[in-house]
């Protein structure tokens, strides 16, 4: 077949009648039954070829996006266990002879401190528990009892019988 197009100098009717057929959907071989392709008002095409990807028109990879990690279960919480209350250094001998004194020296004292009726209690409270003299727990009582704040003095009564349970669980022995 020859490509040259009807208007050019160089075509000839032969060509003319081959383009008409190949329009029209007749063949250009006489021996070949024309095959319509279907076409629009009235003119046929030829189907295509197909396309068979290449590399160069093969779409390329997607990336790989990595995934998220799963999420993990939460490790089973560890049981809370409350510390012990911290100990307080040992104090050198020295430093405790100093508050050995100091403690016998205020003792006869705190009756001639103007302190209010907590005060007065906190102190006599430390001196019980600091040389663990019982003779004190009824002057502390009764200073417990003129404390006004009633949730204070609550507080102090408390102090005194916790004082007398610990002096009645100690043993004779722990006492000399």
């Amino acid at each position: 077949m020859n490509i040259i197009p009807p208007h050019h100098p160089a075509a000839t009717s032969d060509d003319e009648e081959d383009l008409k057929k190949i329009l029209t959907g007749a063949s250009t071989n006489p021996n070949e039954p024309a095959q319509p392709t279907g076409g629009i008002d009235g003119l046929q095409f030829e189907d295509p070829a197909p396309v068979i990807p290449t590399a160069a028109t093969k779409r390329p990879a997607e990336p790989e996006v990595p995934k998220a990690p799963e999420p993990q279960p939460a490790p089973a919480p560890t049981p809370v266990v409350p510390a012990a209350p911290p100990t307080p250094p040992p104090v050198s001998g020295d430093l405790e002879a100093i508050k050995k004194s100091a403690l016998e020296e205020l003792r006869p004292l705190v009756d001639k401190l103007n302190l209010e009726p907590e005060e007065k209690f906190d102190t006599l409270l430390l001196i019980i528990r600091s040389t663990d003299d019982q003779s004190l727990l009824a002057e502390a009582h009764q200073t417990a009892q003129s404390i006004t704040d009633e949730a204070k003095r609550a507080e102090a009564l408390l102090d005194i019988i916790k004082e007398i349970d610990y002096f009645s669980t100690q043993t004779p022995a722990a006492s000399a």
